[in-house]
């Protein structure tokens, strides 16, 4: 960590936004624990918003001056399994470098494990929008609490063999008739 980022101590109040190119030049790094509660686009996909994400957002230069920040955030996201309905905590790490473009056509010079991240052209990045939309596609399209997707692989076999039994036991009673 830089001595930049934390003039105040541990209750430096992360700014909303940020300057990105200024905090690439600088190599600032910003962190801190948001509750789920927070973020309104990722509350809609989730069971309840109870718990926190801890972030840290570090920009700077790759060694071909590629400016990127780099992301990492934890969290254990509140979901319904789609199979037994309860809840369960879908445990989130993600690290990922986001290469800073100015426009689509530049994502095509990026390292290719880098994911693009357009910056506004006032150059400022809302930093807790980059986090939620990390979480956002971190939830899954049908999510399923760990230990049950064996059950659910078999759940169509079940379902299908059903459908081939049903039609036979109906005709079978028919013919005793």
């Amino acid at each position: 960590m830089s001595t930049g980022e934390r003039e105040h101590g541990h209750e430096a109040r992360v700014p909303e936004a940020v300057d990105a190119w200024r905090a690439v030049a600088a190599r600032r790094g910003y962190e801190g624990r948001v509750p789920l509660a927070a973020f309104e686009r990722l509350k809609g996909l989730l069971l309840d918003a109870q718990g926190e994400v801890a972030w840290r957002l570090q920009f700077d230069r790759d060694s071909l001056q590629v400016p990127y920040v780099e992301l990492q955030l934890e969290a254990e996201l509140p979901l319904q399994c789609q199979r037994s309905l309860n809840r369960f905590l879908l445990p989130v790490r993600i690290g990922q470098r986001l290469g800073l473009i100015r426009d689509e056509a530049d994502e095509a010079g990026l390292p290719p494990d880098y994911e693009a991240l357009l910056v506004p052209e006032d150059g400022q990045l809302q930093l807790l929008d980059i986090v939620e939309d990390e979480l956002v596609l971190a939830v899954p399209p049908v999510p399923v609490a760990p230990g049950s997707e064996a059950v659910e692989r078999d759940w169509p076999a079940q379902e299908e063999e059903l459908a081939k039994a049903n039609p036979f036991a109906a005709l079978a009673s028919l013919k005793k008739n």
